[in-house]
């Protein structure tokens, strides 16, 4: 889970949508922001990510699992975790801490967890890479396709610069912006030494993130291996790749010193780009990035050993980043065929190995594809949001622009391969695999009205509790049981924190959603003690939350200790054998947020086959679900059905019961 604060820019944005044109020349243009407080200041004192106890650890698991165990199941998972808390784990733990003690410029969880990462053979598309799909320009002649690639180049230009140079902002999340996100808190905290200016910024009760991830943004690549892919990075490119109908460009946007080409410039070279006469690609090599890392890995040794290929793919990979230009649309009452093709599409137009890819259609909707390996929501989300801030409110490509580039023809390479039937018929593979797996994927959104972020507001209950209770619901409505639910909560404000899970499901949401089924009405609970009951609910997701957030799941600290016995050569303990640690860490339910007024939508791929993914967002005006799943295993019609019931039921219990009380 992530949320942004709504910051002055969106005031900003309301207030005045620029069609002046803006100076593009000199540092104004090249830059995107110039802090006042240095980019990595905070960094320095940021906490390391704390280990948990073990007791508490244990007890949090077991609190997790009794919503999903019968009796007589949680009776012997308890033994061994009782069993575990008395004899293995202690001694994991205590190797655990040595690992951390000897490692204190990271975190005990980042080194496994990229190597989790790395090591996984799936493929990447629907298994690990994320959507975020951006709201249109208010300004419907903005949304050109030409005109709005242009701009966003430009913008993740400035940003890819002001990163480099170290003069972007810090990312810093303000529990209260109006009293924090202030002149005041830059001049007091930019003037306070690095090793304890985390700590004065907690006393304007601002959070500083951890950036190291930043660095995975630009110049980036996975490069897939046998075992265990490799991540490739640059800072010399000056060019993007640009896939059109399965062809590949090598554009260079910045100059020969590394400044940004004029934004007349770069609109004439993506203008060449979208004219260029070339058929689509009979053999899209974009596909075999869809394969299975290790069959993709054996077919990329092959390729590069074919004529002039190692420099070709040298090209992909060391670019700064990929821009797809597609010829879909989308249709605002029906989002899915668009969300679809952002989240997937056919494989013949897109390189998913790439740290991220910016995919813009034939009627300017535009959106991310990434890599998720080499980093989680938080730098991805701060650039999407950066981007579209710029381009939305002070563009420097305006309408009308002629595209006009004096530069030698080398600005716009078409990047050339040499296929034998080898490559050929690896891609035909790929082809077949990915239209088989993309087939069989469901996807379905939910936009629900009746209840959104002012009504919770009003009812002094928290919005992302309810949305999580009504997938337990739902999940109950069409099934009569509770699972393993993951909830993604970022520890980004730790020393190179990654993800914690919250775990939705508990004793609580269980109790609710069962009372709210019940069928013997002579039993049935008045709508004040279902209410009840749902500030409950709210109670436990808020500690739940607020202890993932600080570092204090179960989740991140078994894995650990899993892998630390593991890096030792010590036997695994029973827990880990355990039929139950089995079926909680497979997410039937995986969900996740972000609150973003940038974002359209966000969507990714079940993590099991017979799973739901559930990516959602909390809006002023509405909860908006996107549902994907695999056929047969899961209806993921029918769950969105049921979601809508669960909201509508609960939407009952609110209306008829009024605001919560305010905590004393």
């Amino acid at each position: 889970m992530l949320r942004v604060p709504k910051t002055q820019w969106l005031a900003c944005l309301a207030r005045s949508q620029s069609t002046s044109a803006r100076p593009t020349t000199g540092e104004e243009y090249q830059y995107l922001q110039r802090s006042k407080i240095p980019m990595l200041h905070f960094q320095p004192s940021l906490p390391r990510l704390p280990i948990p106890e073990l007791e508490k650890t244990c007890a949090r698991y077991l609190a997790a699992q009794q919503p999903l165990l019968s009796p007589d199941a949680f009776e012997r998972t308890k033994e061994l975790v009782n069993q575990f808390s008395r004899q293995d784990g202690p001694k994991l733990q205590t190797l655990l801490k040595e690992f951390d003690a000897a490692n204190k410029h990271t975190s005990y969880i980042s080194e496994p967890w990229f190597d989790m990462y790395l090591r996984d053979r799936a493929p990447l598309p629907l298994n690990y890479n994320p959507l975020l799909m951006m709201n249109p320009d208010p300004r419907p002649q903005f949304n050109d396709q030409l005109l709005r690639t242009t701009n966003l180049v430009i913008s993740s230009l400035r940003f890819m610069k002001s990163l480099r140079a170290k003069i972007l902002e810090p990312e810093v999340f303000h529990m209260n912006p109006a009293k924090s996100d202030t002149p005041m808190f830059r001049t007091v905290t930019s003037m306070m030494p690095s090793f304890i200016s985390t700590y004065v910024a907690y006393a304007f009760k601002a959070f500083p993130l951890d950036m190291s991830q930043y660095q995975g943004l630009f110049g980036g690549t996975r490069i897939p291996e046998l075992g265990k892919d490799r991540i490739y990075r640059t800072d010399s490119s000056r060019h993007v790749v640009v896939m059109r109908n399965g062809n590949m460009y090598a554009v260079d946007v910045l100059d020969a010193q590394g400044n940004i080409e004029q934004p007349a410039t770069l609109l004439a070279r993506f203008e060449r780009v979208l004219k260029d006469a070339k058929a689509p690609a009979a053999d899209p090599l974009g596909l075999l990035t869809t394969e299975n890392r290790d069959t993709w890995a054996t077919a990329r040794t092959h390729l590069t050993q074919l004529g002039t290929n190692a420099r070709s793919l040298e090209l992909v990979d060391s670019a700064l980043f990929c821009i797809c230009l597609d010829d879909s649309t989308i249709e605002p009452e029906n989002p899915i065929p668009a969300i679809r093709e952002f989240l997937f599409g056919d494989g013949t137009n897109r390189w998913f190995d790439k740290s991220f890819t910016l995919i813009v259609a034939k009627d300017g909707t535009a959106g991310i594809n990434f890599e998720h390996s080499w980093g989680d929501g938080v730098a991805v989300l701060r650039y999407f949001q950066e981007i579209f801030k710029e381009t939305t409110t002070a563009p420097f490509a305006q309408v009308g622009l002629q595209g006009v580039d004096n530069q030698s023809k080398d600005a716009v390479v078409p990047i050339e391969f040499t296929l034998d039937d080898r490559v050929k018929a690896a891609i035909r593979t790929a082809e077949n695999n990915h239209n088989a797996v993309i087939d069989s994927l469901d996807m379905n959104y939910m936009k629900y009205e009746a209840i959104n972020k002012s009504v919770c507001k009003r009812q002094r209950i928290s919005p992302d509790s309810v949305m999580q209770l009504g997938f337990q619901l739902a999940y109950y409505k069409q099934h009569g049981a509770f699972v393993g639910t993951y909830e993604s909560c970022s520890t980004a404000a730790f020393r190179h924190g990654r993800t914690e899970t919250m775990r939705p499901c508990t004793v609580a949401t269980k109790a609710f959603c069962q009372e709210v089924e019940r069928r013997d009405s002579g039993k049935k609970k008045s709508m004040a003690e279902l209410r009840d009951m749902m500030n409950q609910c709210s109670t436990v997701h808020g500690q739940l939350t607020k202890e993932a957030a600080m570092g204090q799941g179960f989740d991140r600290h078994l894995f650990g200790l899993k892998h630390t016995a593991q890096r030792n050569g010590l036997p695994l303990p029973a827990l880990y054998e355990d039929p139950a640690y089995g079926a909680i860490n497979h997410n039937i339910l995986s969900t996740s947020t972000l609150s973003s007024p940038a974002l359209l939508a966000g969507g990714f791929g079940p993590v099991v086959k017979d799973g739901y993914g559930i990516g959602y967002n909390i809006q002023d005006g509405y909860l908006g679900s996107v549902v994907t799943s695999y056929k047969p295993h899961r209806n993921g019609r029918e769950f969105v059905d049921c979601l809508r019931a669960a909201y509508e039921d609960i939407g009952k219990v609110l209306a008829a019961t009024g605001p919560a009380p305010k905590e004393k």
